[in-house]
């Protein structure tokens, strides 16, 4: 008896003391990486946008949509400084990433995360913009062009999810936890110090096989991942698809605007043919470009990517020019 009292007193230390560590750790990474922008109320949400002015007459404005595990500064790492000035640009945490938070009770699954943005783009005025989307911000952008397609000028997506896997990706297993309570645990006691015993090699297989920045976990916001709200948001992210994504892959021919995909050739993630080519085959005048690189396109290679999203808003601008002059 003595042995099994013993045992569970330091079963419960343990886990007081994981909490107590996680805690610290979300508190210290929070001090050092603040919020870098402005938060906007939508229904179900409250959205962490960063907003740079600017942009030539006619040009669209830039709507910019992370991906799993991520957050804006993914993109003000090094491409809207590239943007700044032509565009007037829009970067935003994703309901539940980030800073960005959800109402209690509303699920995460991309129709809804969609409708978010929607609401977003109407209180911004953005009028149509070009709505980038990188991995699973991909999937995100192609559910509000599909349900909202008059708040939607363009898409540019980078390394973006478009059909439904048999399997998470190895490196995202851990997040594929079905019961809310053994989440909400797991997120509160191991995955802090485990991400942290496991990051480098997390982040050589998604960044493969490129090298990670220097100063990804300060500049581009890597360190807010060790939040628990952040792999909250993860895994929820992750458990609503198989809800979504299998019916919205099927209506990707109602897509009728410009569709640009941009994928490294050596993507660790996601497979260039089987969610680039796969949805470049099913969009009328989609176009997929294939460059040297992972799946980290925006910090790895942010002047490809750049210029990727600028000629998309160039077609966006035509676009825009050639339905005013038939209307």
């Amino acid at each position: 008896m003595n042995y099994v009292l013993s045992a569970a007193g330091i079963l419960a230390l343990a886990v007081l003391l994981s909490v107590l560590f996680t805690a610290y750790v979300a508190r210290k990474v929070e001090a050092l990486l603040p919020p870098t922008g402005r938060c906007v109320d939508v229904p179900g949400a409250r959205l962490h946008v960063r907003e740079f002015a600017g942009g030539a007459p006619g040009a669209p404005a830039i709507l910019l949509v992370h991906g799993l595990t991520g957050q804006l500064a993914h993109f003000t790492f090094g491409v809207t400084g590239r943007l700044q000035g032509r565009h007037r640009l829009v970067a935003v945490d994703r309901p539940g990433s980030g800073y960005s938070t959800r109402a209690p009770g509303v699920p995460a699954d991309l129709r809804t995360q969609a409708a978010a943005l929607a609401a977003l783009i109407e209180q911004l005025g953005l009028e149509r913009p070009l709505v980038v989307g990188h991995s699973l911000g991909g999937a995100l952008a192609l559910a509000l062009a599909l349900d909202h397609p008059r708040h939607v000028g363009a898409l540019a997506l980078v390394a973006p999810l478009t059909h439904m896997q048999d399997r998470v990706p190895s490196v995202f297993e851990g997040l594929t936890i079905l019961s809310p309570v053994w989440r909400t645990i797991v997120a509160w006691t191991l995955a802090t110090p485990v991400s942290i015993k496991n990051s480098r090699a997390t982040l050589d297989a998604v960044f493969g096989p490129e090298p990670v920045p220097d100063d990804f976990a300060t500049r581009a916001g890597g360190l807010l991942g060790l939040r628990p709200g952040a792999f909250l948001a993860a895994s929820d992210d992750l458990r609503f698809l198989p809800d979504c994504l299998p019916e919205q892959q099927t209506r990707y021919a109602e897509l009728d605007l410009p569709v640009s995909i941009l994928y490294g050739k050596d993507d660790r993630i996601l497979d260039p043919q089987a969610h680039g080519q796969a949805l470049a085959d099913k969009v009328r005048g989609a176009r997929l470009e294939l460059v040297e690189g992972g799946h980290m396109l925006p910090m790895t290679n942010p002047e490809a990517t750049a210029a990727f999203i600028a000629a998309t808003a160039a077609r966006c601008r035509g676009g825009a020019r050639a339905a005013a002059v038939h209307g």
